[in-house]
């Protein structure tokens, strides 16, 4: 849970984010920014901001944005109801990410879990994201991802999205964002 302080201000510096990455919001737009701490209470470590533009039964268009060294936690995008599950590509627009997907460990990655919930982080085959670089993730494929240190933009582009579906290896991840007092 978030306090509605820590909301604004997560709201408020995603506005900036994007705009470091010249993309432009309507007003509705900046209402519709999601904040998810995951239920870890550390937005800072552990979290998200996003803004979904549409998300329709064939295709998924959102924006990420992470404040420095922010970790987005493990967790695949399974089959719902005969469909094999989400496609996501992820787009760096500013800033850097770096993905961690199943294959490989890479030797001396780039960033490390969140101390606290090292143990529910279990792939470590990384790719790093610049600006204009992109990567595919599969349907049903383990992924964590980190912002660099001025933290990150980036653009997903996806099959349908249906969030409440995903399953996080850390069983405590509480997906829906709670606010305190709402």
């Amino acid at each position: 849970m978030i306090s509605k302080e820590e909301f604004d201000t997560a709201r408020a510096a995603t506005d900036e984010y994007l705009t470091r990455a010249g993309i432009v919001l309507t007003p509705q737009e900046r209402e519709a920014i999601e904040v998810a701490d995951f239920g870890k209470g550390d937005l800072a470590t552990s979290g998200l901001q996003i803004l979904t533009y549409i998300n329709t039964s064939r295709c998924c268009a959102k924006e990420l944005v992470m404040t420095p060294h922010q970790t987005c936690p493990e967790h695949r995008h399974p089959p719902v109801n005969g469909d094999p599950g989400k496609e996501e590509t992820f787009r760096c627009r500013w800033g850097e990410v770096t993905l961690y997907t199943e294959g490989e460990q890479t030797a001396n990655p780039r960033c490390q879990p969140p101390a606290k919930d090292a143990a529910h982080y279990t792939v470590l085959h990384e790719t790093v994201l610049r600006p204009g670089e992109q990567f595919t993730i599969q349907p049903n494929v383990k992924h964590w991802f980190a912002a660099g240190k001025d933290g990150a933009v980036v653009s997903e582009f996806s099959t349908t999205s249906r969030d409440e579906f995903d399953i996080f290896t850390d069983p405590g991840i509480v997906r829906a964002p709670r606010i305190e007092g709402e």
